[in-house]
């Protein structure tokens, strides 16, 4: 019997979220198997198993943070060695269910003789130990299946006299969506734990005096606006969104932004993408002005370097950069993430066009991996597919500069030929805000950047001259 510990997926992470389980209790799986799809502070990350046999327990519900190094699933991998958790009843071989042995002291090793696991990921610290709920005590009833019925110590009992509910994971994760406290639950279930039926009955008790499309823990239980009750709900800061709000608040209070912007006639860029979506082979990819952008931003880095530098405080040093990891802001369901291509500017327009594609699908798809994040060198934010005509970007941490890519529109544009002569025209029409670090990126050097990248939007040939 081994207990699967929750790893450090990567760059020092101490806590993640359940999401979602993709096994049961009872399930046969093997090594690398996915058991398990994990919220970081950085992504969702599916987690392989490193054991192979059957699904004992899932010892930590979905929706539920826990600490590195916390268990999160029991798996039968046929090695005859205890699994136990403080306070928990442990049943000795022969004895009848339901007659708890001795509690075991696991504050002494030579109690257990269990020997710590390891993940596929890496190897987790045996002394940051399991944040669990408490568990029953030696003398309350063991029920036919502890390992997968888990007692909940509800807020009033920490206050008052402990009192706890036996309740399945999947019990407990429908009470909480339905708003049901389960300590108000009749419990019918094995062992006088709370069953499914009995959730669910507390709701139907519930819902003869509140009336339909009201709110139950703040949300609509018809699924619309609320009619009557709570008028709010809230949700966790956690995991991304967590995870973004304090990388913008650190870096809008340690670099001093400046904002620029340029509002231009990209037609020659409208009609250069139709004719690349015409070439044989662009035929399976996407292409967009934003593959125009990126390429034009990695050509004008080779005259301003100093945009693809970052700022070291703690050596008092500009470090720049050789090479380029071109991140792209994206927007998930579960908030903002910005991955990158590595080394960007040794791709040709093809290639850059790929990664473009690659990168935004596993973006929304929301599978983008912590390493992908990392190391980004300048951020591209396309706000213009949302309509939104330009903004005033906040640099992503450890980089110099961000441009933000607005909406294109065709709007009357004065246009001068080559005599001089001009005419009002419907063109292509859009605006680039760029925002840089001042504490070392000079007014002369950000403004070159923005507009030697506006003259190669405007018109693509002038990528020739960089």
């Amino acid at each position: 019997m081994s207990d699967y510990l929750l790893p450090d997926v990567g760059e020092g992470l101490t806590e993640a979220e359940i999401v979602t389980w993709k096994v049961q209790v009872g399930d046969e799986i093997k090594i690398n198997d996915i058991v398990v799809e994990i919220e970081t502070a950085k992504s969702l990350v599916e987690l392989p198993s490193p054991y192979a046999g059957v699904v004992e327990a899932l010892l930590v519900e979905e929706g539920m943070t826990v600490e590195v190094g916390t268990p999160i699933i029991r798996i039968n991998d046929g090695v005859a060695s205890p699994v136990v958790e403080p306070g928990s009843p442990v049943v000795e071989p022969g004895s009848p269910v339901g007659e708890p042995a001795e509690t075991l002291d696991l504050s002494n090793p030579a109690a257990t003789g269990r020997v710590e696991g390891e993940s596929l990921v890496g190897r987790n610290k045996a002394e940051r130990g399991a944040v669990r709920r408490k568990r029953l005590a030696a003398s309350a009833t063991t029920v036919a299946a502890p390992s997968v019925v888990e007692p909940v110590e509800t807020p009033a009992s920490r206050a008052h006299t402990p009192v706890h509910v036996l309740a399945k994971p999947p019990v407990r994760k429908l009470a909480r969506d339905l708003g049901v406290d389960l300590t108000t639950c009749r419990a019918t279930g094995p062992g006088g734990s709370v069953s499914r039926s009995d959730v669910e009955a507390a709701v139907g008790v519930a819902a003869q005096d509140v009336p339909t499309g009201s709110t139950t823990g703040g949300r609509s239980t018809s699924g619309g606006p609320t009619a009557t009750g709570d008028r709010e709900y809230r949700e966790p800061i956690k995991g991304v969104r967590k995870m973004m709000g304090a990388a913008m608040v650190a870096s809008a209070f340690t670099a001093p932004h400046v904002t620029e912007w340029v509002t231009l006639d990209v037609t020659r860029t409208s009609q250069f993408v139709e004719r690349l979506r015409g070439r044989r082979e662009f035929a399976d990819i996407k292409v967009s002005p934003l593959l125009i952008l990126a390429a034009a931003c990695i050509r004008a880095m080779r005259r301003t370097p100093v945009i693809n530098s970052t700022w070291d405080d703690a050596a008092q040093e500009v470090v720049f950069k050789s090479y380029v990891n071109l991140g792209i802001a994206a927007a998930t369901p579960r908030g903002l993430v910005v991955p990158n291509i590595k080394d960007a500017d040794s791709l040709s327009l093809l290639e850059l066009a790929g990664a473009l594609g690659d990168l935004t699908t596993v973006a929304r798809e929301g599978k983008t991996q912590p390493a992908e994040m990392a190391g980004g060198t300048f951020t591209i934010t396309n706000v213009g597919v949302f309509g939104i005509d330009g903004g005033t970007p906040i640099i992503n941490p450890g980089e110099s500069a961000i441009l933000c890519f607005g909406a294109t529109k065709r709007q009357p544009w004065v246009v001068t030929d080559g005599d001089g002569n001009e005419s009002i025209e419907v063109r292509d029409v859009c605006t680039l805000t760029l925002s840089f670090d001042h504490r070392h990126v000079d007014g002369e050097s950000g403004s070159r950047f923005l507009a030697d990248v506006a003259s190669m939007m405007e018109d693509p040939a002038a990528a020739l001259l960089f």
